[in-house]
């Protein structure tokens, strides 16, 4: 357990900043509540036991510092991570602590495999970005599905939503996205990422049962395309989404989530089906749970928890897969994911 340590919530108000903290101080870490809105942070902090508020700023380096003085590890829930993860990363370099974050923005999580893997190996820092539902959890599936493979000739992942509110971060997050990408669509084909102007197509994924056979948008890309190229040797990686989520992701109307239970949680259900093939042979994960924003918090915590007891593979950049043992990760989020493993 946390043992008291002490972790910096950067973007601690925000909807799935909000889940982190509270994931960790149920795991024995003191959360400490930053991000640049002061008076947000002081209102969160009198809701709980007496938590430390350090407002920072992305572009107020020794604010940052500040913020980040005497923590174990920081995580990062402040999108769009296209401007936030390099300035906190950064921050945790000069304090010698390991960074995590929960991007789901596909151009960030590549920017920062590309700017810091050489300088966080050589400062033996951990830095794991997109350890989140997008990103983290396809990456452990995958990693632990392909077993004693060493390449596969394609991953698949499928996203199966009841629905998707997206908060106020993920409606700005897709907006720089968008912006960057000057509106095309990214897939990664023939290993490597790829921009194309035409219409993702639709077709029909065969998820498993209850579920079946539902109608999904085809390279539907997310940040899955960049955590398994990274240290999977699968050449090509598709990632699918139900019609109806990707329907509520693209109206302007469609609302936020909303709380059904005291943990915060919404209704919202899911279904992860990853489904790697090999020549003819296909292997398979399945991972079901509840809300995605919530099941973040423990994805992310867990990470940290593991780098703090060293219990990890490798140093620098990583995605989750890769710096930690996919299956036994899998194993310890069993409270809120249920995974099967199917040869």
């Amino acid at each position: 357990m946390g043992s008291g340590q002490t972790v910096v919530v950067f973007g601690a108000y925000g909807h799935t900043g909000r889940f982190v903290v509270a994931r960790l101080h149920d795991r024995g870490f003191v959360p400490v509540l930053s991000g640049r809105d002061g008076a947000k942070l002081a209102a969160m902090a009198a809701t709980g036991p007496g938590w430390d508020v350090r407002p920072a700023s992305v572009d107020d380096p020794a604010a940052l510092d500040r913020a980040l003085a005497g923590a174990a590890a920081v995580i990062n829930c402040a999108g769009p991570f296209a401007v936030t993860a390099a300035p906190v990363i950064e921050a945790a370099l000069r304090a010698g602590i390991p960074y995590v974050d929960v991007a789901a923005e596909i151009e960030a999580n590549v920017d920062t495999f590309a700017d810091f893997a050489d300088r966080a190996r050589a400062a033996g820092t951990a830095i794991v970005p997109a350890m989140a539902f997008y990103g983290g959890l396809g990456d452990l599936l995958a990693t632990a599905a392909m077993g004693d493979w060493t390449a596969a000739d394609e991953a698949h992942i499928a996203y199966g939503l009841s629905g998707w509110h997206p908060t106020a971060g993920t409606r700005a997050a897709g907006a720089v996205s968008r912006q960057r990408r000057g509106g095309r669509r990214v897939r990664y084909t023939a290993g490597r990422l790829e921009y194309w102007q035409d219409a993702a197509p639709t077709l029909t994924w065969p998820f498993p049962e209850p579920m079946g056979p539902r109608a999904v948008i085809g390279e539907f890309s997310m940040a899955d395309v960049v955590t398994l190229p990274s240290h999977l040797a699968v050449p090509e990686v598709r990632t699918y989404m139900t019609v109806e989520a990707a329907g509520d992701l693209s109206a302007p109307d469609t609302p936020v989530p909303s709380a059904v239970d005291d943990r915060g949680r919404s209704a919202q259900t899911f279904l992860v089906d990853v489904l790697l093939r090999s020549g003819g042979t296909e292997r398979r994960a399945v991972a079901r749970g509840r809300d995605i924003y919530a099941v973040t918090a423990p994805l992310a915590v867990e990470a940290v928890e593991r780098i703090l007891t060293r219990r990890t593979r490798t140093v620098g950049v990583a995605s989750a897969g890769e710096i930690f043992d996919a299956p036994d990760f899998l194993r310890s989020l069993s409270p809120h994911i249920s995974v099967e493993l199917q040869a």
